[in-house]
């Protein structure tokens, strides 16, 4: 039986060659689906890390503590719990990803919310993660046939208010990783990767004044994507899925006829980083990346082989600012930082929006900030529906 070559699925974690781009693994490190580069913390199904809506995608994604909109359980489903009671909605966000390597690769996330009555509030939404044409090989690059791998995942929400300035809000998430079932084998039977997962989040919220003028302060924080390890081999050892601590401020300030959103998010993974190996597969610095869930979160802020100066550049820092005139136009801008050893997916973004009666249009554009980033003119596109009443 001939043996697929399947390293760059698994241990880069997958899907940055999961294009058919012939000099692909020659020429460049290999790039994952959330964009980065050289990494050593990985992770399985990394398409759970794009931001999926457009709003928060011009903003650096950036917006865990910033006001919510039909998207919002994304990225933190407690601000859900302060949309008007009555309200109810939808949205569709969609995404062509890295076309600078492939084509054929696209993000789209449908969502949708009910606010029940003046403390709780439902969502669902779905993500979908199409990866496009990819051509398989075996060792001996012998043609194995072209498959269409994809991935999604399903969540179900809910948020509570426990008074005008602090709400709670979790998602229930599974997750489905379909990269090769049913085509190919390699030291055993491959299936899809099944797994579920839990999102926790909350916001605190304040009013106050700057400079004279009405201000609301805002806290958020949201850990995501925690749950079971996923496996695509039968009996094979399964793989972290990527595990996100997401903390972060806003400051709205509002004038009579417009706001402006200032907002400011720090990421860190939950995962365990990747040691250093002596030539004979010893670890000779950092830890042994073989944990349970709960060791490799609480782990994860200790295990870089560089110490306290590593574990620093694994945090990620969003900025992003809105402003909305009227509540009909809003123009955004935001810049992504990710430290060259941890990825290197540096990027400006820019984008608007536009609100006419029940629709928002929105839009965003990536522009990336380092040389040959293959996120670089990426563009979002999302449509929501609002009904009942509105912020």
């Amino acid at each position: 039986m001939r043996q697929l070559n399947v390293s760059l699925f698994i241990a880069s974690l997958v899907l940055a060659v999961l294009i058919s781009h012939p000099s692909f693994g020659q020429s460049a490190p290999p790039v994952q689906a959330d964009g980065s580069r050289q990494n050593n913390v990985l992770t399985s199904v990394p398409f759970l890390l794009i931001t999926p809506q457009a709003r928060s995608g011009a903003m650096g994604n950036a917006g865990v503590a910033v006001a919510a909109d039909a998207n919002a359980a994304a990225i933190n489903m407690a601000a859900m719990a302060y949309l008007k009671e009555g309200s109810y909605g939808f949205s569709a966000n969609y995404s062509p990803w890295l076309k600078n390597l492939t084509q054929g690769m696209s993000i789209s996330y449908l969502s949708g919310y009910y606010r029940l009555n003046e403390r709780n509030t439902l969502a669902a939404s779905l993500r979908y993660f199409a990866i496009g044409e990819v051509n398989f090989f075996d060792q001996s690059q012998q043609d194995l046939g072209v498959f269409n791998p994809s991935e999604l995942a399903a969540d179900v929400s809910y948020a509570r208010s426990f008074g005008p300035g602090f709400s709670l809000g979790g998602s229930l998430r599974f997750i489905y990783s379909n990269l090769y079932s049913g085509r190919f084998n390699a030291d055993g039977q491959t299936g899809a990767g099944k797994a579920v997962a839990v999102d926790v989040s909350g916001l605190y919220k304040t009013n106050g004044y700057l400079l004279g003028s009405p201000v609301e302060w805002s806290a958020g924080i949201n850990l995501s994507n925690i749950g079971t390890k996923i496996s695509y081999n039968i009996g094979d050892s399964p793989y972290f899925l990527p595990g996100n601590l997401k903390l972060g401020g806003a400051a709205t300030l509002i004038g009579q006829e417009s706001k402006l959103i200032i907002a400011l998010d720090f990421n860190k993974l939950l995962v365990p980083t990747q040691p250093v190996y002596d030539v004979n597969g010893h670890i000779v610095k950092g830890q042994d990346p073989n944990r349970s869930v709960p060791a490799g979160i609480f782990g994860s802020f200790s295990d870089a082989p560089g110490g306290f100066k590593e574990e620093l550049q694994e945090v990620g820092v969003s900025t992003g600012l809105e402003f909305s005139f009227k509540d009909r136009f809003a123009v955004r801008a935001g810049y992504n930082y990710q430290n060259p050893n941890k990825g290197n997916s540096s990027y400006l973004t820019l984008g608007a929006g536009f609100r006419y009666n029940v629709l928002t249009i929105d839009f965003s554009y990536l522009a990336g900030a380092v040389n040959n980033n293959p996120l670089a003119n990426t563009l979002r596109f999302g449509l929501q529906f609002n009904f009942g009443k509105r912020n």
